[in-house]
């Protein structure tokens, strides 16, 4: 249980320990996170080197759909884990880890059979990666719970090495795979290296998965794994009808130049995708501990990753053409008309997460079910509606003024859910 303490009985000593608790916290989340982009940049890359602009847009295809299967598996199990179990004793983290790692191998198998299905229906190109991509999501999905489970726990570290055990594996597996050379056989490799480290995530807690327990923790958590399943799968859906919009309107080669630009931005990008790994834990805590500083600490994360991708992107401009072709090949030229977009788009991301951390934090679901939904159908809109106007570039034109324009209205209900909060807390007064 937190003890509450008056800001007159907080002394120096333990305001620093907590700031080197919270420091090497976010250290351990930003070398996981540093590890994940690694991977995740790897992959991209080899795939787009060794495929070509348009089988490498098939290869788009299949991850974007992974990342709406990986957010519904989030907000369905590991989202209210993270907000209602993280700092929690031992003993309760224990069973919840249980029910809701479970929870995310039951999401991944039953969506898994669904994804298989659909690709032995689709044929052509397509089908067999999407095939392939139902075979794995099972494994996908629960090394991400583990994740998720150890930045519960304040263990930042046992998620930093079972990112990096995923690296390793995925070494000899896309070797394998670009002997192979088709779409498909990338996907196998990108999902078995991730069983891999799911396996040692297992070791690692010393907790099965209880699937039989899932119909359960579905049960408790409804208040808010509802709410952040539909927000969660509105973001993810959002891009994943972009991309396929863009696919039909201008064509899949289309689909490969604009994720080859969110390549070069890779690092952010995959700190986006997982930020709640490490910021909604931290806010959590600092909701307890300090509520009237949960604001200032949103607005130093957001502030943060919008600065960094705006200096990363600056720098990709950069870049002689010759080092961008030796990282994207062929897909480099379709993709590094697009920089100055997307880097936008990372950094108007980049400060909306901040205040979407601290509405996770405050349990305030419905608030951020409202932005995220407001969000989405502003990222479709401009997306589609810039690819019918101007090809391309102007879907990612779109997209860029979409998200930097959605920052503002997550900032704008954060401070108004702050000041509910605030006027919630009893004034304690000291002698």
């Amino acid at each position: 249980m937190t003890t509450m303490t008056t800001q007159g009985e907080r002394t120096t000593a333990p305001a620093g320990s907590a700031r080197r608790a919270l420091v090497g916290r976010l250290s351990w989340g930003l070398a996981d996170q540093a590890a994940s982009s690694i991977s995740n940049f790897a992959v991209g890359i080899y795939v787009a080197r060794s495929l070509g602009v348009t089988a490498f847009g098939v290869f788009s295809l299949a991850w974007v759909t992974y990342g709406v299967v990986l957010n519904v598996s989030r907000g369905l199990a590991t989202d209210p884990l993270v907000v209602r179990f993280s700092g929690a004793p031992e003993a309760s983290w224990r069973g919840a880890v249980a029910r809701s790692t479970g929870t995310a191998l039951g999401v991944g198998s039953a969506l898994g059979v669904v994804c298989l299905a659909a690709g032995l229906g689709l044929g052509g190109r397509v089908g067999p990666a999407f095939a392939a991509l139902g075979l794995m999501l099972p494994g996908l999905l629960l090394q991400d719970a583990w994740r998720f489970a150890f930045f519960a726990a304040g263990a930042g570290r046992k998620a930093f090495v079972n990112d990096v055990v995923w690296g390793i594996a995925l070494v000899p597996a896309m070797v394998v795979a670009a002997h192979v050379g088709t779409v498909a056989a990338f996907v196998l490799a990108w999902g078995a290296s991730a069983t891999v480290a799911a396996g040692y995530g297992h070791l690692q807690a010393g907790i099965r998965p209880r699937t039989t327990e899932a119909r359960g923790w579905l049960r408790e958590q409804r208040d808010l794994g509802y709410r952040y399943l539909v927000e969660n799968v509105s973001l993810s859906g959002a891009s994943q009808v972009r991309a396929y919009g863009l696919g039909v309107i201008v064509g899949v080669g289309a689909v490969g130049a604009v994720r080859g630009a969110e390549l070069l931005l890779g690092p952010f990008l995959a700190v986006l995708m997982g930020l709640s790994l490490v910021t909604v834990p931290e806010a959590a805590r600092v909701l307890r501990q300090a509520p009237r500083q949960l604001g200032r600490f949103c607005l130093f994360l957001g502030g943060g990753q919008a600065t960094g991708a705006l200096l990363w992107g600056s720098a990709l401009l950069l870049m002689p053409g010759r080092l961008g072709e030796l990282a994207l090949g062929d897909v480099w030229h379709a993709s590094s008309h697009l920089i100055v977009q997307i880097t936008l788009s990372v950094a108007g991301a980049g400060l909306g997460t901040g205040a979407a951390a601290g509405l996770r934090a405050l349990g305030a679901a419905r608030r951020s079910l409202r932005c995220q939904l407001f969000a989405s159908a502003c990222y479709v809109g401009g997306g589609l509606g810039g690819a019918a106007l101007a090809g391309t570039a102007g879907s990612a034109w779109g997209v860029a003024a979409a998200t930097v324009g959605s920052s503002a209205v997550w900032w704008l209900q954060l401070r108004s859910a702050l000041r509910e909060h605030h006027r919630n807390i009893p004034e304690v007064r000291t002698s």
